[in-house]
């Protein structure tokens, strides 16, 4: 298994880390209040987690819906959480040019599950040097991921993640085939559970995408069971209110027990071997 560090934070050394933070960058003063009280839950729980925003949502059910207010708004937030917060970032790109500036601030790169196939894509993502986070597609089979992983490692991405995040299930919804983590995991790589985007609805309000994020808990405890590598899941401080996937992102309130429980369930799962 391949094992490697993004900032402080190591994946796939047999421990459990987290990627964890509201879905879009909404302001400066929201984002550092988020990053901060997330870092000091998981240094209480003693857990290791990478930030995460988006600078952009590319793929809108609507034209009318939220998307960012752009890559260098975005970006220069995120570099204020790296210094002033002291934790790793990670961000999605959707277009190649933008992997150079994006790598000058993420740590980790992150590659939308609907792109998750486009190969200029991951090669210029792949050539910044950086760890590279690929949300497996809602229309691939886990067994499909290995050409995710050949591409990036060809042209010389040394720090692969894949993360499971649902497959569609006819229309406006997901389900998660738990055989995606140990095939995905048989490549080599460490492998993610994407807890909140899998409990998506697609374009299940008309205009909007719901969730069901009263099952995080269940979803996130079955995935840690099932042994992945980390965890990643969208949280907020108050859901109602986000500009984008708020049905499906976890409130910061429910975040502390649910780290401690799954901590613990690891670590169950992991004695003795």
């Amino acid at each position: 298994m391949q094992a490697f560090d993004v900032g402080n934070v190591k994946f796939g050394d047999g421990g459990l880390s987290f990627i964890l933070g509201p879905c879009v960058v909404e302001s400066a003063q929201h984002a550092l209040y988020m990053a901060q009280e997330i870092k000091d839950i998981c240094a209480h729980v003693g857990v290791g987690f990478v930030y995460k925003s988006s600078f952009d949502k590319a793929n809108r059910s609507s034209i009318d819906s939220f998307r960012g207010d752009g890559m260098e708004f975005g970006l220069s937030i995120l570099a204020q959480v790296k210094e002033e917060i002291g934790v790793p970032v990670i961000t999605d790109i959707h277009e190649p040019y933008q992997a150079d500036r994006v790598a000058e601030v993420a740590d980790m790169l992150q590659i939308p599950a609907f792109l998750c196939r486009q190969t200029d894509l991951l090669i210029a993502a792949a050539k910044t040097g950086k760890a590279v986070n690929v949300k497996k597609g809602q229309f691939l089979s886990p067994w499909d991921a290995k050409n995710i992983v050949d591409k990036l490692q060809a042209a010389g991405c040394e720090k692969v993640l894949l993360t499971e995040r649902g497959a569609s299930f006819g229309y406006n919804n997901l389900v998660v085939d738990l055989r995606s983590f140990p095939v995905m995991r048989s490549f080599g790589v460490p492998v993610v559970f994407d807890v909140t985007h899998s409990l998506q609805l697609p374009g299940g309000l008309g205009k909007a995408t719901g969730g069901q994020s009263e099952y995080i808990e269940d979803f996130a405890r079955a995935g840690v069971a099932c042994g992945v590598d980390a965890v990643f899941m969208e949280v907020h401080d108050n859901p109602a209110k986000a500009p984008s996937d708020g049905p499906n992102q976890l409130p910061l309130s429910r975040l502390e027990k649910l780290l401690t429980k799954l901590k613990a369930i690891h670590e169950l799962v992991n004695d003795g071997k």
